[in-house]
């Protein structure tokens, strides 16, 4: 029951930072925040994270090349482009390392304004910083697991957030159904989505990406958005603007997008 607490709340903990910080925040600049702030939430996304944390600018400068070139070869993740998802797995993190490493060429336009702190991401990315949270998990699960079963939850807790990336760009572009008619395979993974704090709503969100709600119909919650709306109103973080993109009529949760 323990390992089942901490990968319950390992899970939901590391996807709400990914989803906050890495995405809404990093990527698509959706609010404002001071230094302090902005340096809070790096510490509490690498704890949250663990040996899976993501450098915020990579992630960033990836997830916008994302939305440039969906579905084509240029896209970093597109199912497209990969036999099964642990191709695409291993593709996304070659391409990662390398705007981390600096070693991959990005345009400039993918570059502007991005939350930065070198000295803590050197660590946080460092191999003895992953081994450390890795044999971490190791010694938890050998102290609180009743059986050698829970052991198969063990390479998801070290690959968390890659974990969760991966159902979003594999299934999400693969399966659901759509508000928005887009040039492109983006589809709402889930009606409600808990599972995934509002990330699988991906068809919403490639239709507004800096929109700080990723739900749009009655039924579709974005469990983040309340939070956002909770640290504005404490005054941690400042909305650039609340859009409201209706859906438009005539589609249904059957339509398929453009061009699948």
């Amino acid at each position: 029951m323990t390992i089942l607490i901490f990968f319950v709340s390992m899970w939901y903990m590391s996807l709400f930072t990914q989803t906050f910080f890495q995405h809404r925040y990093a990527a698509h600049a959706a609010f404002k925040m001071s230094k302090f702030w902005e340096r809070f939430f790096f510490i509490f996304t690498y704890l949250m994270q663990g040996s899976s944390y993501s450098c915020p600018r990579s992630y960033a400068v990836m997830h916008r090349m994302h939305h440039a070139y969906t579905d084509t070869e240029k896209d970093p993740h597109s199912p497209k482009f990969s036999s099964n998802i642990f191709s695409m797995m291993w593709r996304t993190r070659n391409i990662y390392v390398g705007i981390l490493k600096g070693t991959l060429p990005v345009e400039s336009r993918f570059t502007k304004n991005l939350p930065k702190w070198n000295s803590f991401d050197k660590w946080a990315n460092s191999t003895t910083s992953k081994i450390l949270w890795i044999l971490l998990y190791i010694s938890f699960f050998i102290i609180f697991a009743s059986s050698a079963w829970w052991f198969l939850l063990l390479p998801v807790v070290i690959t968390m957030c890659a974990f969760h990336g991966a159902i979003i760009n594999w299934f999400a572009h693969k399966y659901g159904y759509i508000n928005f008619r887009l040039k492109n395979t983006s589809y709402n993974l889930f009606s409600v989505d808990v599972l995934m704090l509002g990330e699988s709503y991906h068809n919403n969100h490639h239709k507004n990406p800096s929109s700080i709600n990723f739900g749009k119909r009655w039924h579709e919650v974005d469990p983040v958005y309340p939070v956002i709306l909770l640290l504005k109103w404490l005054g941690i973080i400042r909305v650039n603007r609340i859009l409201v993109v209706s859906v438009p009529k005539g589609i249904s949760h059957q339509d398929e997008t453009v061009n699948n």
